[in-house]
């Protein structure tokens, strides 16, 4: 999954990996040049982007999308989607989830399953979950920061829009695009809050609210 990351990069050997949660955030022309500003920068589910013009919050550029099968796709999810990579998390595999690709994905467009054996395992190993006996997984965004820190582990690493690094114990999401819904029953934030700070503290992952 490594040399298929940087494929989609500015460069082979990514120095700076950007990914972006969907929690609303305040207009920030800093957050929005230092996100664009990086080799890779990866999106989650539903996400938006800054539109021409507009104010200027979380920057425009999508090398990656990480989506799982529940995704509400905004009209930015499929823009330009020949030039992007989209990668599909399905944790569900590994109790309930059905195997069917989506009936709104577009014809043309392929996708690349994440192995839950080589990423969502170690991940929910890191985190405590018992995902092999359990119905319990890590969020999409917290996988999509995975995905990016091990994949490219000397790149510096920017984090935005993860809200539950501030707020461990909300129980609905509000979402940049608009809309709303509760946590998952299979989410422990609270983990995944601790976990994504704890990179903070290393020098080499920098959270941008």
């Amino acid at each position: 999954m490594v040399n298929l990351l940087a494929a989609y990069a500015d460069r082979p050997e990514p120095r700076s990996v950007a990914v972006v949660g969907n929690q609303p955030l305040p207009p920030d022309p800093r957050r929005a040049k230092a996100i664009d500003a990086c080799d890779l920068v990866i999106r989650v589910n539903g996400f938006v982007v800054d539109e021409p013009g507009g104010p200027e919050t979380v920057g425009s550029r999508v090398h990656v999308v990480v989506f799982n099968r529940a995704v509400r796709a905004t009209k930015h999810v499929f823009r330009d989607y020949r030039k992007r990579l989209y990668l599909l998390v399905e944790p569900g595999r590994m109790h309930w989830e059905p195997e069917d690709i989506p009936g709104w994905w577009p014809g043309d467009l392929g996708f690349v399953p994440v192995p839950n054996r080589e990423v969502v395992l170690p991940l929910s190993d890191a985190l405590g979950l018992p995902s092999r006996e359990e119905g319990l997984w890590s969020t999409t965004g917290t996988l999509a920061a995975w995905i990016a820190r091990t994949s490219f582990p000397h790149a510096s690493l920017v984090l935005s829009g993860f809200s539950f690094i501030d707020d461990p114990v909300q129980t609905h999401w509000e979402h940049a695009a608009g809309d709303s819904c509760i946590v998952g029953p299979e989410h422990r934030i609270a983990a995944e809050g601790r976990l994504l700070d704890s990179w903070t503290k290393t020098g080499e992952t920098e959270l941008l609210r």
